[in-house]
């Protein structure tokens, strides 16, 4: 082995040989340069940690080139000779630094506790996936687990203020991404440890009018797909908005005018048969451009491998089209356009109009919460072990008579008529 101080001439004058050569520095013990067979040349560092006994390791520094030059590799060396001093190993110093910036990425880990832990046992994955996308990683990037701090988390909830639902849910994910690492032993201790989780959100009562109902209706329009056929099915329906979003082709069955809910996908892990009315089926048609379904792949998409996302921008969208509908009608009408406004609501307030207007139109409370898939209320308990009836005919009748006042709402305001055809008659 050759020593003496590498300088960038002692570099260039370096020549491949029949096996790698090694150029030892004078200066600083275990820094070198390697040659290898082909004429490659990087900077090394040769260690012992442990003394005489232990085996030799070599740490490649670089390759010879911009950043490393023989100054900037020889410091480099004089750095780990001090690690090495202080009892750490660079080569596993080095492989934890790559695990973190590639294997712990916060972003590159989220993908890993999806397939790995929320597929599997979360009924609802895509929710909680979702939301870690959509506010979490775009706050913590590529930020290793073990790097990232309390307040790294505080700056992700601090986007949510004015979202407490969504705070929540953001909480109750991320703190099971941390445990979950935890118990893997990829951190030593979770950011969120000693963090309380965000209030619970306040019960809403927020049902939309007649009015609201029609604008909402007749501005999907104006956003287009995929979001039109998303958000009638929705009103039409009465179902959750994952639920909705995640529906694929193969749950339908137009001849039956059925969707099938599978229990996997539903909030309470029970298959839900949820009756299509004639409006529902001409939505669907619209979005299939035909009667010929079920097809195969996701009804709502624009990638057509995932679900329909972007919901908060959508709703903005919607709620601006519905203001401007709304102002434009004002306007015909000979009133002040810029008066005119719409009480803030929520995409799930859609679900509890549907509710109440199956109230309103005088079904069944006990047909009603079978619509809605809830098992609560007239459902629970005693009452709901051995009420086993599925309410499926009268299902279809409250489903039906819905779609008719929705169509009701979409008539001219001179052809409408206050008296409802009812499907249920209350009990």
């Amino acid at each position: 082995m050759a020593s003496s101080r590498i300088t960038k001439r002692a570099v260039d004058d370096a020549r491949a040989g029949p096996r790698d050569a090694f150029l030892w520095d004078d200066e600083v013990r275990g820094f070198g340069l390697r040659v290898t067979t082909a004429g490659a040349k990087s900077y090394v560092f040769q260690y012992r940690l442990g003394g005489r006994e232990a085996k030799s390791r070599r740490f490649t520094i670089g390759k010879h080139g911009s950043p490393w030059t023989p100054d900037t590799a020889r410091k480099r060396a004089k750095e780990l000779a001090e690690d090495v001093r202080r009892g750490i190993d660079p080569v596993d110093s080095s492989r934890e630094r790559r695990r973190q910036a590639v294997d712990l990425a916060f972003s590159s880990y989220v993908e890993l506790f999806n397939e790995a832990y929320l597929e599997k046992r979360w009924a609802r994955s895509s929710l909680g996936h979702g939301i870690l996308k959509r506010e979490a990683v775009p706050v913590l990037g590529r930020k290793p687990l073990p790097k990232i701090s309390r307040a790294d988390i505080n700056a992700v909830y601090d986007r949510l203020v004015d979202r407490p639902a969504v705070a929540r849910l953001a909480h109750a994910t991320m703190r099971k991404l941390f445990r979950w690492a935890l118990s893997r032993g990829d951190i030593d201790r979770s950011p969120l440890e000693g963090v309380e989780a965000p209030p619970a959100v306040e019960s809403r009562d927020r049902v939309m009018n007649d009015d609201e109902l029609a604008l909402a209706w007749q501005s999907a329009e104006d956003i287009g797909s995929p979001f039109l056929g998303f958000y009638r099915l929705l009103i039409l329906t009465g179902q959750r908005r994952e639920e909705v979003a995640g529906l694929h082709w193969a749950e339908l069955d137009r001849a039956t005018m059925t969707w099938t809910l599978p229990g996997e996908r539903a909030k309470n892990r029970e298959t839900h048969i949820v009756p299509l009315s004639e409006l529902a089926r001409d939505v669907l048609d619209a979005v299939a451009g035909g009667d010929k379904w079920p097809r195969r792949g996701l009804v709502f998409s624009t990638t057509g491998a995932r679900p329909v996302s972007g919901f908060s921008k959508a709703k903005r969208r919607l709620d601006e089209f519905m203001l401007q509908r709304a102002r434009k009608e004002a306007e015909k009408l000979g009133d002040d356009p810029t008066k005119v406004t719409i009480e803030p609501w929520r995409v799930h307030d859609l679900r509890r109009t549907f509710a109440t207007g199956l109230q309103r139109l005088g079904i069944r409370l006990e047909v009603a919460e079978a619509c809605l898939n809830h098992i609560s209320g007239s459902r629970s308990g005693i009452v709901g072990v051995y009420q086993r009836h599925n309410w499926a005919e009268e299902k279809r009748l409250a489903m039906d008579a819905w779609a008719r006042h929705v169509g009701g709402l979409l008539e001219p305001a001179a052809d409408r008529t206050n008296v409802v055809q009812l499907g249920v008659a209350r009990a």
